[in-house]
């Protein structure tokens, strides 16, 4: 008898565990049918500032298999048709096909959830206006270049609000365009995902860049032109014109559908699952990307972490486990990287507040070092921020704020994260030396020695 797999969510988690089901099984064994309500299926969210900014030529670039490569791999793709409602106790789902209109149930064996996430959008006066963009899927890429479109050439403004990861990027691009841009941000410092002192860093950077970043700046009003479109950004502080406005608070779990059907959420109001990526208490549903919680295998708790590299791999598991054979997703250290123009900037691991958080006791040690050898032509100046556990000495975090190859530095302590090493094993490691790559000494190994002397004197203190 043919089982049918039923999938919600067209892009990374949803379309990699269909199709890797479907390499293990035919579709005499297992019909699969996978609901989206964009136009397009698996694609890169992560590449959409680039392309905004004009890095990537063009959007078809970002889509790593169309709809029709799905279909045509025995996937029933059906897009721009959006699942409102899950029948547990019925073992179905309705889903609406948005250019008509109309409606269906669609039975199933086995469900995979990838909803996803939502940017977060608050509810302020004028947030809805035409100009005001967030930029989640190739569609709100789009939709924001052509509004980009319709500046005129004689002072275009952007306002970013958000100075999270993609708040540093679209700032980026809309200087790319030609845009005069101004950040305005919450926090006290951009990158609240660093600790505040190596934000400062990064704040620094963005104004010798010309981009104007504007701290401690809670957004409460948007305001609107005689033609209804944007014009002004209000914030506490001060008003900031703007022709076009970017927003880049951040996301949350899209898991709107799960809570209606009763599905355990965690407190990220993310959707909890087991190693198997099997939704906790059902047999038969999984869930993966970024409408679910992961475990922060230094925090051992759950965090929720939007990001492509994770949603590929919950796919490959679900897919495997679906298709009959077996796989598992162990957790995180929380590694990411980006970047706003030539400087670098990237940490994995716990800051200090959430060190502070799990009761965790530490010391942390901070240096300057550069990419390369300081005599090599092109070495450029790096910090590296090193938090290490109180007499243990074990590895909780780095961060990382530089140029000329400082960001991908953060995977040596990723892999010493999940090892679970000391910072006194880790100045040990054989890394790999040449002056057009690094100093004799790594930076990220200076950053251990340092932290390791702090292990010392705290536990002879």
């Amino acid at each position: 008898m043919t089982e049918r797999l039923v999938v919600i969510g067209g892009d990374a988690a949803g379309m990699s565990a269909a199709s890797q089901a479907r390499r293990l099984k035919g579709p005499e064994e297992l019909s699969i049918v996978a609901f989206e309500r964009g136009h397009f299926s698996s694609y890169s969210a992560c590449g959409i500032p680039y392309w905004v900014g004009g890095d990537v030529a063009e959007r078809d670039d970002l889509i790593a298999r169309t709809p029709e490569e799905h279909r045509a791999r025995g996937i029933d793709l059906r897009t721009r048709t959006e699942v409102t409602e899950i029948d547990l106790a019925g073992r179905r789902v309705r889903a609406v096909d948005l250019e008509t209109g109309t409606s269906s149930w669609t039975g199933y064996d086995k469900l995979v959830i990838g909803t996803g996430a939502r940017p977060v959008r608050p509810a302020l006066p004028g947030i809805d206006a035409p100009g005001v963009h967030g930029v989640q899927t190739l569609d709100d890429g789009q939709a924001l270049l052509d509004s980009l479109d319709r500046v005129g050439t004689d002072r275009r403004r952007a306002v970013v609000v958000g100075a999270g990861y993609i708040g540093v990027e679209m700032a980026e691009a809309m200087l790319n365009r030609g845009f005069e841009v101004t950040v305005l941000n919450r926090g006290e410092q951009p990158m609240a995902t660093l600790d505040p002192d190596m934000g400062r860093l990064v704040h620094g950077a963005m104004d010798g860049l010309g981009i104007t970043t504007v701290n401690r700046a809670a957004v409460t009003e948007i305001r609107t032109g005689p033609d209804g479109r944007v014009s002004a950004v209000v914030t506490e502080a001060g008003t900031y014109p703007a022709d076009v406005v970017v927003l880049g608070i951040g996301v949350e779990p899209e898991t709107t559908l799960a809570r209606a059907a009763g599905l355990p959420l965690g407190p990220h109001g993310g959707l909890l699952t087991d190693l198997s990526m099997r939704v906790v208490g059902h047999e038969d549903v999984w869930a993966g990307g970024d409408c679910v919680e992961v475990l922060d295998l230094v925090a051992k708790r759950t965090r929720h972490i939007a990001l492509g590299t994770h949603a590929n791999k919950h796919g490959q598991v679900i897919g495997a486990n679906v298709g009959g054979g077996y796989g598992t997703f162990p957790g995180v250290v929380g590694t990411a990287v980006s970047k706003v123009c030539d400087l670098e900037i990237a940490r994995t691991g716990l800051r200090e507040k959430d060190a502070r958080a799990v009761g965790l006791r530490f010391v942390t040690a901070t240096i300057e070092s550069t990419g390369r050898a300081g005599y090599y032509p092109g070495a450029a100046p790096m910090t590296v921020k090193m938090l290490a556990e109180y007499r243990t000495g074990r590895l909780l975090g780095v961060q990382i704020v530089g140029r000329d190859g400082a960001a991908k530095r953060v995977d040596i302590a990723a892999v010493a994260l999940t090892a679970g090493m000391t910072v006194e094993e880790m100045t040990a490691l054989d890394l790999g030396y040449a002056p057009p790559f690094s100093p004799v000494w790594d930076p990220v190994l200076v950053a251990a020695r340092k932290a390791s002397t702090a292990v010392r004197a705290a536990g002879s203190a």
